[in-house]
């Protein structure tokens, strides 16, 4: 029975990691008959012909199973804030415009089973937001595991961690969570930004807001939108004067 039960584990987690890539696919590649667009906590239908062109950006956001990813997710893409999200057992996706950026928010579940998954998405990310609960001091251990397996595989994607519930009394300081994920390991290496939240209450305590998760996350993105666009440029004249 235990093997049956593992088997039927691995094949779910394979179905839903399919299904993710599935419809990442065809969110992405195939142009629908139309379009819908966020604006404050609706979903407003444009036509292709009134769409504006936008150039794709990813965030990917990975992290332990309940440390919140959904409800961060939930409260970048909204503005809002819920005090209880569902597991996720596959994926979860949420999108933001932003001056000419389609910004796709990604979350892969954080189950023993997905984790394994987790490094397949990196390719396409332009940033990765680790979320972790800070009040789950016994697996921290295993997420600065989880963490370091994946940068070791993408040493340029920069980094931003999340330190989530700092609104509970038994959350760790992020000066503890930095500490416990090793991250001074990172100096000098790559970009990481270390940011105390609450996906529950928004700005809790000495937390940082979500909107400004948001903003710093939008301006990162548009900064290397910037350096593309001038190495483009520079390789472009180049080409022109080896001609």
């Amino acid at each position: 029975m235990a093997a049956l039960r593992n088997l039927s584990m691995v094949i779910g987690a394979a179905v839903a990691a399919l299904g993710s890539v599935l419809f990442i696919a065809w969110n992405r590649y195939v142009p629908g008959r139309r379009k819908w667009r966020r604006t404050g906590y609706e979903l407003e239908y444009r036509t292709m012909c009134d769409q504006q062109i936008y150039l794709d950006r990813q965030i990917l956001v990975l992290g332990l199973d309940g440390a919140g990813k959904s409800s961060i997710i939930h409260a970048l893409s909204t503005n809002t804030t819920r005090s209880r999200s569902a597991p996720t057992h596959g994926f979860n996706t949420a999108q933001i415009l932003s001056q000419g950026l389609r910004i796709e928010l990604l979350e892969v579940g954080g189950s023993q089973n997905l984790r394994t998954y987790w490094n397949q998405y990196l390719k396409k990310a332009h940033i990765m937001v680790f979320v972790v609960d800070s009040t789950d001091d016994i697996r921290l251990q295993l997420a600065r595991h989880e963490l370091h397996r994946l940068l070791e595989e993408a040493p340029l994607l920069p980094l931003v961690v999340l330190a989530n519930k700092q609104d509970c009394k038994s959350a760790l300081t992020t000066s503890d969570i930095y500490s416990e994920l090793s991250l001074h390991r990172l100096q000098g290496v790559r970009e990481v930004t270390l940011l105390g939240t609450s996906a529950v209450y928004d700005g809790y305590g000495s937390s940082t807001s979500l909107q400004t998760v948001r903003s710093m996350l939008e301006e990162r993105l548009h900064k290397i939108k910037e350096s593309e666009e001038t190495r483009n440029h520079l390789q472009s004249n180049h080409h022109r004067t080896s001609l």
